[in-house]
């Protein structure tokens, strides 16, 4: 049964990094048009409004796969001189605190989203709406913490740690 959930969760976080690269290309097309058209004397008109509203899709559309391959920043020091149970006990609380934190995020945006909603908030110059791009953070949000509750669940009941196996070979890493 977890290995289903598992297998359903990475094709999900496949997909959020597939919009988060979609959102790079995008980003890196704006720029070029923005950084071209500012050397013959006419700027992208609403070029900054697109690039911070394509870099929340960037961002937080590549959260998830960052969790998965382990690409989080973490200290360890100590690793090696703890034992092994206290290294899963640490893994475990992080994974735990970090699902914790990404509910928060997601919260907090989509509050957020609300008002937005609420006073019509939109960019500065193309008016595009802002809660679209907020509560699409929200959704990664919650994408990222299931991935990172499903992490904990995974070294709770089998010790198998989803960051340190390759799942191309099924190996550990």
């Amino acid at each position: 049964m977890l290995a289903i959930i598992r297998k359903l969760a990475d094709g999900i976080i496949s997909l959020s990094a597939a919009l988060g690269a979609l959102g790079l290309i995008f980003e890196v097309i704006i720029i070029l048009a923005d950084v071209i058209g500012r050397a013959m004397g006419s700027p992208l008109y609403g070029s900054q409004d697109i690039v911070t509203m394509t870099m929340v899709i960037l961002l937080f559309g590549a959260m998830a796969l960052c969790d998965r391959q382990g690409g989080h920043i973490s200290v360890d020091l100590f690793e090696r001189n703890y034992p092994v149970v206290l290294n899963r006990l640490i893994d475990v609380f992080s994974a735990l605190l970090g699902t914790v934190i990404f509910v928060g995020i997601a919260y907090s945006v989509n509050e957020s989203a609300k008002i937005s909603t609420m006073l019509n908030l939109s960019t500065n110059l193309l008016l595009i709406p802002k809660a679209w791009f907020q509560n699409g953070l929200s959704v990664f949000a919650l994408i990222t913490a299931a991935g990172m509750a499903l992490r904990a669940v995974e070294l709770t009941l089998s010790g198998r740690d989803i960051r340190k196996v390759d799942t191309d070979k099924g190996d550990a890493a």
